[in-house]
């Protein structure tokens, strides 16, 4: 696969409309690769300057049994659009949407959130996958990938998917590679096979795939078959069991080189950026032990006043205000954050007298209270 590169373009950010609904899709060039990531969270890789296809689909899956998988293709609804955020604090770059099962009511009842760290100068990235229960009842989930390479952009039935068991990195490579690694946790199982339509459309293949326990150490993909189409690989790792309300956290690697070795070099940074990401200094009075959300001061209060909140892990934070009528007037932080405490200025400029609530959400903690604007 090969797209049309538009010189001079660092990031496209664009919508797509359909009637009353609006998508949003991000498509951002880096120094040597090309990241695309779909309305509907789909992620794919191209090299640059060439824009050829390394990675045609990177999707999460969630199961809870046999019968109840999440998956991106079949269930995936929108909750909060695909888009690049403004001044990130992890990394040169990074793409968030997050994605819910709605459209379709399809159990497991679960929101994903993704977040992609990207730099200018490396040819590697980290996905963070949030995976929050909205069941009822606690879930036993099993988390794992749906992906398909398409290493040199050609299915040449040439492919080599290969997985070590030191490094725990998989992938697949021609002369070119494209390899994976889970930066937290254990690969449970790891399925490769030809792909072949429909194999998507049963919730019972992905459960078997996740939870077989097999791993394919080495596998040759037809070699000279120009017949047989790229390979498609399905990772499972460690199940956790994930309250209501509560949210479980895994963090991938992707990383793409010319070559096997340039691959693995690139994969050592992404290695690097992430214990960066979830580091945390330990010789530090700032730590919180808790989530808060403190009263806004000054309160009442004409026409500004602060917020303030901490939180003793990082994670993506929304805090927005609302009217009396639970209509949102204004968003205040939409954004990944570190651990830490931090304010933000709300400045009602424009709005009329009277109670407004504002709200905060990170992983499974939510805070609402409330507070008085008097002109």
């Amino acid at each position: 696969m090969k797209k049309l590169l538009l010189r001079g373009a660092l990031v496209l950010s664009f919508l797509v409309c359909f009637g009353k609904a609006t998508f949003s899709q991000v498509d951002l060039y880096l120094d040597s690769i090309n990241v695309y990531v779909t309305e509907y969270g789909k992620i794919e890789l191209y090299s640059l300057p060439d824009t050829i296809g390394q990675l045609v689909r990177m999707g999460p899956l969630v199961g809870t049994g046999q019968t109840t998988v999440w998956d991106g293709r079949q269930d995936s609804d929108i909750e909060d659009s695909t888009k690049l955020i403004t001044n990130p604090t992890l990394s040169n770059f990074e793409i968030y949407g997050a994605y819910n099962n709605n459209g379709y009511g399809l159990p497991p009842n679960v929101l994903i959130r993704e977040n992609i760290y990207c730099w200018q100068h490396q040819n590697s990235i980290i996905v963070k996958y949030t995976v929050i229960n909205r069941e009822t009842a606690p879930i036993n989930a099993v988390f794992g990938l749906e992906l398909i390479p398409e290493v040199s952009g050609a299915a040449s039935g040439t492919d080599t998917v290969t997985y070590n068991p030191q490094t725990k990195i998989f992938g697949d490579r021609k002369i070119e590679a494209v390899g994976f690694k889970l930066l937290s946790g254990e690969v449970n199982s790891l399925n490769t096979f030809i792909y072949y339509s429909g194999y998507y459309n049963s919730d019972t293949s992905f459960w078997n795939w996740l939870t077989n326990g097999k791993i394919d150490t080495s596998l040759i993909i037809a070699p000279n078959d120009p017949n047989v189409d790229d390979p498609v690989i399905i990772p499972s790792f460690n199940s956790k069991t994930i309250a209501v309300s509560d949210s479980a956290i895994f963090y991938v690697a992707v990383g793409f080189g010319l070559n096997n070795s340039k691959m693995l070099a690139n994969m050592q940074l992404a290695q690097q950026k992430y214990n960066t990401i979830t580091s945390v200094k330990s010789n530090s009075n700032n730590i919180p032990s808790n989530y808060s959300l403190n009263q806004n001061y000054p309160n009442p209060f004409n026409p500004s006043t602060k917020i303030s909140y901490q939180l003793p892990e990082s994670g993506y934070v929304t805090l927005k205000v609302f009217n009396a009528l639970g209509k949102e007037v204004a968003t205040l932080v939409n954004e990944e954050k570190p651990t830490g405490k931090y304010s933000v200025d709300f400045n009602a400029q424009g709005l009329s007298s009277g109670i407004y609530f504002y709200s905060i959400h990170s992983g499974s903690y939510y805070a609402t209270r409330k507070m008085i604007l008097l002109k």
